[in-house]
């Protein structure tokens, strides 16, 4: 019967303290240390008596309500998302004007002659250069100033794309604009596609009606056609006046060494040492064979007649003539002497200056010979080779807008809004938490 009583009691009080921490959430009234005392006490009791513990009930949970905090991120997410939006889809269906596009497409094309190039193993490759080069110099050239002001002459392009100002701010051009910001709108209405392994160069053009934009890609492709004719002719009369300068010099060379190779002539009285060796050799050849015949009469006659006979003595004296004149021919070769009509220079000296001399001659015609193969084959290639604009995409009229998008502009505009709220929550939460 205690222990009976006991556990109601312990029921009691713990229902009592659970209600009143429900009632307080979660934080005891005063006086509520003798509770904590006697339910501790009804725990011990029912251990003793063997009974289980009572089981704490937890109150069921109130229905969740709005609060401040919930109004404030919803009422973030239609400022920072929501607004933005409806101005920007407004602004795109109802004041921004329609916008067509025309297309043009090229590529830069090259005849090249092939007969005297192919001859000469590309000697004479002067003229012009690659496609793929000419082709980024229109790349650049269609984005540069120049195109703009040749386009701005024919088109007005001012005139032209202020007609929707204030009303379009955005896709508009402000009538005061002056030629910086015209360049920098230019790169807004042009937009090049260009593909550097097949060298294909498409430009598309936007304009507020048709007409002006095909009229903008029509200058465009007059432009580039004669900006691609004058680099042309720029490397033709480049490649002629390499080629005439190189045979300039060539000929330059080749007069210097026909003087000075008569120069060596005039003072050595000399014509072609290799002729003059040749009869000197001869001079030798001759006077060997007449020591050996004056020899062999010589041992004929020592044999039959006496060692006073007269004969012998002009027989002797006869080979030592000989003798005598081929040891001076031999000195001629080497020794210092008027023999060869230069005073105080030997004959080795000669030669090596003369075969000095001819190979300058040599090398200064066979360059002579190549400069002036080299200047026809660039005449040649001046009259045939030509570099053209070829024309794949011819200016297009649209007949339909396709700018601005927006459908896709809205997409857009919506994802960056949703994120710029996210992020911006997020960090608020956490500066919040943490602080």
């Amino acid at each position: 019967m205690t222990n009976k009583i006991s556990s109601a009691g312990a029921d009691e009080v713990t229902g009592a303290d659970t209600e009143t921490e429900t009632d307080t959430g979660g934080e005891p009234r005063a006086g509520g240390g003798g509770r904590m005392a006697a339910r501790r006490a009804a725990r011990r009791a029912n251990r003793k008596a063997g009974e289980p513990a009572p089981v704490r009930v937890m109150p069921i949970a109130r229905p969740a309500q709005m609060k401040r905090r919930h109004w404030g991120v919803i009422a973030s997410f239609g400022i920072v998302v929501l607004l933005p939006l409806l101005a920007v889809i407004f602004y795109l269906w109802i004041e921004a004007q329609d916008q067509y596009l025309s297309t043009t497409g090229f590529t830069v094309r090259g005849q090249e002659s092939g007969g005297a190039t192919e001859l000469l193993g590309g000697l004479a490759q002067f003229a012009g250069g690659s496609t793929a080069s000419d082709s980024d110099i229109l790349y650049e050239f269609i984005q540069s100033q120049e195109m703009v002001d040749a386009v701005d002459a024919e088109v007005d392009l001012r005139a032209q794309y202020s007609k929707p100002w204030p009303m379009d701010w955005v896709f508009a051009l402000w009538p005061d604009a002056s030629t910086e910001d015209l360049l920098w709108y230019w790169q807004r209405i042009v937009s090049i596609s260009y593909d550097g392994g097949t060298g294909l160069t498409e430009v598309q053009a936007r304009g507020f009606d048709p007409e002006t934009a095909q009229a903008i890609t029509k200058v465009i492709l007059r432009e580039s056609q004669d900006r691609i004719n004058r680099l042309n002719d720029q490397a033709r009369a480049d490649a002629m006046r390499y080629a005439q300068a190189d045979l300039d010099q060539a000929i330059s060379r080749l007069k210097g060494a026909r003087e000075a190779l008569t120069r060596f002539r005039t003072r050595t009285k000399i014509v072609d040492p290799a002729a003059d060796i040749q009869g000197r050799m001869g001079v030798m050849n001759n006077l060997q064979q007449q020591l050996a015949s004056a020899l062999i009469e010589y041992d004929l006659l020592r044999e039959t007649a006496s060692a006073s006979d007269p004969r012998l003595t002009k027989a002797q004296q006869l080979i030592d003539v000989i003798r005598e004149r081929i040891r001076i021919e031999r000195q001629t070769f080497t020794s210092e002497n008027t023999d060869t009509g230069a005073v105080g220079e030997d004959y080795p000296s000669l030669i090596s200056e003369f075969e000095s001399l001819n190979v300058d001659l040599q090398y200064a015609e066979e360059t002579y010979r190549a400069a002036l193969t080299a200047l026809q084959v660039a005449r040649d290639d001046a009259a045939r080779q030509s570099r053209y604009l070829a024309t794949y995409i011819r200016p297009t009229l649209a007949q339909d807008s396709e700018f601005p998008n927006r459908p896709l502009v809205t997409g857009l505009a919506a994802l960056f809004l949703i994120l710029l709220w996210s992020i911006g929550a997020l960090v608020y939460y956490s500066i919040r938490d943490r602080s």
